[in-house]
């Protein structure tokens, strides 16, 4: 806890300003702030040694409003770290296990020498630095997996496109004889091949970025196939949105040939946490099949015991407005010759929604009154004395920028989806919003910490 403090205390001194700390009642996200506000009035109190004399002028950053900073719980939406998503950088981190802008992928060798029957091939681990400077990832990380391999497809092309005419130029340089027609030709194409020699290393390096890009792409597109993740997001994004699915869940989770015990764990919580409450003999039911599948059940006796004493009361309407819709047909990638083989993968489209942690964050920048943030609590560090809470004068003006800190965990689903809606504002460009959390996990990392918990309460 101290450590979460004394790093948000740094992260503000750096930024050189004080901000408006709001978190919701009765958890760990309420500790963080009361400590936060603690430190922050300490330090301003103390007019000589105080970090924040200058307030933002010594940083060059001259800002009339203070920003927002919005502290939450990983209590208040289990369910967004479990869903299967859809999205590359997402997709990334959930099978591939991004950790720092770099990922693993384990690749299969091919060997020519005779090896004995039913020998297993060998496999090598070759490790991807996935930076901010790659335009390509800049661009694509937020997008949807099938637009992703769509792209990736255009740049294989447009590649090749570049890489022919080096060799046709480097081959008209090379002629021969002495004729008119030659020597014209060789003139023409001095200047050509000037600019595409000088351009070589750019053509190296763009290479390297593109077989790069289709090496994670092709390892996240085997482990879609493997384990139907289309499928599970389809069925998530359904569950969520309240919409009727197409394939019981008890079906999916009895068929041996629809991905990981990992995945019909996750796609259950959702379930269990989204829809109508069941009885218990139902979650018995589908606790056996679960088991039956291989499932640990430690983190559902950890989802059911948080469902009981949590206010769910707003539960059925977090996550209104999602769904997907399928797109008929991967139009670039069903020419012959590419690097995808998308036979069997749903083209879906995700509709854009917010989620829990984007509507509370909408409803404290926009200050809308809304159910679940009327009763957040509200930490001014400038104000000399804390005197009741409902006295306190408020800023009445939309915040343009705010930090969002999540307590417990985060995950780049969340993040993707903050980034959509400053999108998605219109006229709001100079809207900011940076996620952050104590830890960023993915599914996998989750469910075991659920796992853990549910071992301690059972």
């Amino acid at each position: 806890m101290g450590i979460i403090v004394n790093s948000l205390f740094s992260v503000f001194v750096t930024l050189g300003t004080v901000p408006i700390i709001r978190c919701p009642r009765g958890n760990a996200a309420e500790m963080v702030a009361e400590k936060l506000d603690k430190k922050l009035r300490e330090n301003l109190r103390d007019a000589r040694n105080s970090l924040f004399t200058t307030d933002s002028i010594q940083s060059g950053q001259v800002s009339f409003q203070r920003p927002l900073l919005v502290i939450l719980d990983r209590n208040m939406d289990l369910a967004t770290p479990l869903h299967h998503t859809w999205t590359y950088q997402a997709l990334a981190h959930d099978v591939l296990d991004l950790k720092l802008n770099q990922v693993v992928i384990e690749e299969t060798t091919e060997t020519h020498s005779a090896s004995p029957s039913g020998a297993r091939p060998k496999k090598k681990t070759k490790t991807y630095d996935l930076n901010p400077k790659d335009k390509f990832w800049s661009q694509q990380k937020g997008s949807p997996f099938p637009t992703v391999a769509e792209a990736v497809q255009s740049e294989l092309e447009s590649y090749r496109a570049s890489e022919d005419e080096v060799k046709r130029l480097k081959s008209a340089m090379g002629l021969e004889g002495e004729d008119d027609s030659a020597i014209s030709m060789l003139s023409d194409n001095t200047a050509k091949i000037t600019s595409a020699v000088s351009s070589l290393p750019e053509l190296l390096e763009r290479k390297r970025v593109i077989d790069m890009h289709t090496n994670v792409a092709s390892a996240i597109l085997d482990n879609i196939k493997e384990r139907k993740l289309d499928i599970y997001f389809e069925m998530e994004e359904k569950l969520m949105s309240k919409s009727s699915l197409d394939k019981s869940l008890l079906d999916m989770i009895n068929d041996p040939d629809a991905g990981q015990a990992e995945d019909k764990m996750r796609l259950f919580i959702i379930f269990y946490i989204c829809g109508q409450s069941m009885t218990d003999v139902e979650f018995d039911q589908y606790a056996s099949a679960l088991e039956a599948q291989g499932c640990n059940l430690a983190p559902l006796y950890y989802v059911k015991r948080w469902k009981a004493y949590t206010k769910m009361a707003s539960a059925p309407n977090m996550y209104a407005g999602g769904g997907t819709k399928t797109v008929s047909m991967f139009s670039k990638l069903m020419s012959q010759g590419s690097e995808f083989v998308m036979e069997g993968v749903k083209n879906l489209v995700v509709k854009r929604h917010n989620l829990p942690v984007t509507k509370v964050v909408d409803s404290l920048m926009e200050i809308k009154s809304s159910q679940e943030t009327d009763d957040y609590r509200y930490f001014d560090p400038k104000m000399l004395r804390v005197t009741d809470a409902s006295s306190i004068p408020r800023n009445r003006t939309p915040f343009q920028e705010a930090m969002v800190f999540v307590v417990g965990g985060g995950n780049y689903i969340e993040y993707q989806n903050l980034v959509d809606y400053v999108r998605g504002k219109a006229g709001s460009s100079s809207k900011r919003i940076t996620y952050g959390c104590s830890e960023l996990l993915n599914a996998q990392q989750f469910l075991r910490q659920l796992s853990q918990l549910g071992q301690e309460t059972h």
